[in-house]
């Protein structure tokens, strides 16, 4: 029987983590926290050119110290993968190796220096000497294809992609209006407070052992298994506690490495670095250079949609082709757009390597639309927010691309709603201070995100186990990786909500490639919607098995209420019940679910934002913020409060000052915090909250993702804000006060 939204006990309620204490205290374990005693510390010889063959490295000084080994790219496997790639059979392109002779970009992996300690491995990393034989940087996104040999000798000038569907010439010609603009989304630091680290351990039996906070075990499995002579059965990797990763851990950046070298040298080693290295040598999400050509009719409805982008990968594939392609696959999920052609080109270039990074893709495709669609509107003296409610998806539309419909759309609502609270036609219209020094002025954007992989080129199930204990408490064991996000609390609340335990009783399980079966990860914001409903599934299964051996037991029909057991007029705890299941029956009560999902719906949301601007310095101050999203239902409020806030905080900082920048050299102009700018707590405003909780069917208890849709609409909604302030068309991002304080000039 559906329970109704009022007899939710755990379900939408504020429910705090129990890991909360220990880790505002500082007394949670990390993996740098725990290392067997005899583990070397590896710390990454990285490149200081960005685009260099190594002619000699010269590690006699670094040598001198005891226990130091350094390991060069000379005595490394050439075995060419690619990190992107998380399950056999994809083939992706590979094009990197675990240390390279010839650095593709400022912090490409050229050794790996190890020591009984960090601070001997640190000082011998100071006395190595490397001598270069430099070759041009690339680093415009216009000349990297003519440039690509000079940088990759397998000469691959582009990685392409292209999808479309209806006639979209015939669209375009018999159009009343044509608009088109280029917007440029930068890349950037995923800044997760815990940096890259790894540890990997030889075991006997030919076993190689890797504890890694990482987002896809066995994605990390794959990856080692291009590298060393072993089977994916020789692999095991377990899932270690983490700090934080926005996708910047989705990818093995330095597990095949840190693997390599455990298994070379018969002994522990555990990688670390500090920011500058995290920064220069793993991910950065994928800037992007974009076109959006918009074919309307004389009522201002869409009749179709050009798209041209350029994806930046950085030095190596990597999975930034899969971050272009899904930039493509999200254009038709927002407004009902009856013709789409989509071209894009991934381009590799001699900076830090780019990847997944919160919303893997929709944060640069959607700001580059919404930002279009608002010059648009202004151009042509459209409202845009009627423009938007006139285009935008309707309730169970169908995605004329071929992928799964988009689901129990809200966004219209969102919108609506949201308008009303905000006070859109009240702040609609921009105002100068009386100096003419200050302008104000509001913005808003639409957007849309997934909800995993059904109906794509990916495979997306996963299995949990849930085994009620002899004393009524439950372990929920799954294949799950909590990012420091709450997941194994939100996944302990869908158990006791279906099972009655009392959520303090409840254990759930992170990933363990041998004990965990298949899971596709942490990614494509599948774990509530796909993880959270086998955990919802699973339950119900344990409860069926628990009533059906206890109807045995005790002769008669038994029902689960509220965590006990009714049996005729009789109330029994779940322990004992269980114990005598045990004792009598001589099974356990455990049940196994695997679930595949059958829809991919989409989740949405619509933010609003109000700034003023200071004409003459170029300096933002965003002063309110609304954001609604239409999520189905909330698992625990406090956590989608939690996501949304840092969601707008990494989309002001795109919108506004975030960005890795590289000289013509190639050189990184930020390699700590001192440089790279990011929106702190005194910079932020007020976020007001506006959920619109309808019910997703296929969900648990009706819930969808939150957590990378949450930051995808915030950089638009900004930069609208400040183009509606000022009057300007700024398009190249992020607006700094220079570029600010240049257009305000020309106004």
């Amino acid at each position: 029987m559906q329970m109704k939204k009022d007899e939710f006990k755990y379900i939408g309620k504020r429910v705090i983590r129990e890991d909360s204490a220990d880790k505002v205290r500082g007394r949670y374990d990390y993996l740098a926290d725990s290392l067997p005693q005899d583990t070397l510390v590896g710390i990454p010889l990285l490149s200081t050119r960005a685009n260099a063959l190594i002619k000699e490295i010269d590690t006699a000084e670094a040598e001198k110290i005891e226990g130091v080994t350094i390991l060069t790219f000379r005595e490394a496997p050439d075995n060419k993968y690619n990190s992107g790639e998380w399950f056999p059979g994809q083939n992706d392109f590979r094009d990197e190796t675990v240390l390279t002779g010839h650095a593709r970009h400022v912090g490409d992996r050229i050794g790996l220096v190890l020591a009984e300690d960090e601070k001997s491995a640190r000082a011998a990393l100071q006395k190595i000497s490397v001598e270069y034989e430099p070759l041009p940087a690339v680093v415009s996104l216009s000349e990297a294809q003519e440039m690509a040999h000079m940088l990759h000798e397998d000469g691959q000038r582009s990685f392409p992609g292209s999808l479309g569907y209806g006639d979209v010439e015939g669209a375009f010609a018999a159009a009343a209006h044509i608009e088109s603009d280029v917007i440029y989304t930068p890349k950037i630091h995923h800044a997760a407070m815990e940096t890259h680290c790894v540890l990997a351990i030889p075991r006997p039996e030919r076993v190689i052992e890797i504890h890694t906070p990482c987002q896809i075990i066995f994605g990390v499995q794959h990856a080692v298994a291009q590298v060393l002579p072993l089977p994916l059965s020789k692999i095991r990797v377990i899932k270690a506690n983490m700090g934080g990763t926005f996708g910047g851990k989705q990818e093995s950046v330095f597990e095949p490495l840190c693997a390599w070298a455990a298994w070379k040298l018969r002994r522990p080693v555990f990688i670390n670095t500090n920011r500058g290295e995290t920064m220069a040598a793993t991910r950065t999400r994928a800037a992007a250079l974009g076109r959006v050509t918009t074919a309307l009719d004389g009522e201002g409805r869409i009749l179709a949609r050009k798209f041209d982008i350029t994806a930046d990968a950085g030095a190596y594939l990597t999975g930034t082709k899969k971050v272009m392609m899904a930039m493509g696959k999200k254009a038709s999920r927002l407004y009902r757009i009856p013709a789409l052609r989509f071209e894009g080109r991934t381009v590799r270039t001699s900076t830090t390597p780019a990847g997944a990074c919160r919303g893997y893709g929709s944060p640069q495709i959607h700001t580059i639309t919404e930002i279009h669609t608002d010059l648009m509107c202004r151009r042509l003296g459209l409202d845009p927010l009627r423009f938007r409610l006139e285009n935008l998806v309707h309730d169970g539309d169908a995605d004329p691309s071929g992928a799964s419909n988009i689901g129990h759309a809200r966004v219209i609502e969102c919108l609506e709603e949201g308008a009303r609270r905000f006070g859109w036609d009240e702040c609609r219209e921009p105002r100068l201070s009386a100096d003419g020094r200050y302008a104000t002025g509001a913005g808003f954007a639409c957007c849309t995100h997934g909800n995993g992989y059904y109906k794509t080129i990916y495979h997306d199930m996963t299995q949990m186990s849930l085994r009620i204990l002899e004393d009524g408490s439950a372990i929920l064991r799954t294949a799950i990786h909590e990012l420091g996000n709450g997941t194994t609390t939100a996944l302990a609340q869908i158990v006791a909500e279906t099972t009655g335990i009392d959520i303090s009783r409840i254990t759930v399980t992170e990933g363990d490639t041998n004990f965990s079966s298949y899971d596709a990860g942490c990614q494509a914001s599948r774990v509530i919607y796909v993880c959270g409903e086998c955990a919802r599934l699973v339950s119900e299964e344990a409860v069926k098995l628990l009533c059906a051996k206890a109807s045995e037991i005790y002769d008669t029909s038994v029902e689960l209420h509220d965590g006990v057991l009714a049996a005729g007029g009789d109330k029994i705890e779940i322990g004992e019940a269980v114990r005598r299941i045990m004792r009598e029956k001589r099974c356990s009560i455990e049940a196994h679910y695997e679930h595949a999902p059958e829809n991919n719906p989409a989740s949405f949301g619509v933010h609003f934002a109000q700034v003023t601007v200071d004409r003459l310095s170029g300096l933002v101050k965003v002063d309110r913020y609304l954001a609604a999203h239409d999520i189905g239902q909330s698992i625990n409020r406090s956590f989608v409060e939690g996501q949304i806030y840092g969601g707008v905080q990494m989309g002001i900082g795109m919108a506004l000052c975030e960005e890795l920048d590289y000289s013509a050299e190639g050189i990184p102009k930020a390699d700590n915090f001192d440089k790279y700018h990011m929106v702190n707590a005194p910079d932020m405003p007020e976020v007001e909250v506006m959920l619109i909780e309808d019910g997703e069917p296929g969900g648990p208890f009706g819930a969808k993702s939150i957590g990378e849709v949450c930051t995808v609409p915030v950089t638009a909604a900004v930069v609208n804000a400040v183009n509606r302030a000022l009057g300007t068309s700024l398009t190249e991002l992020p607006l700094t006060p220079a570029k600010i304080a240049a257009a305000a000039k020309c106004k």
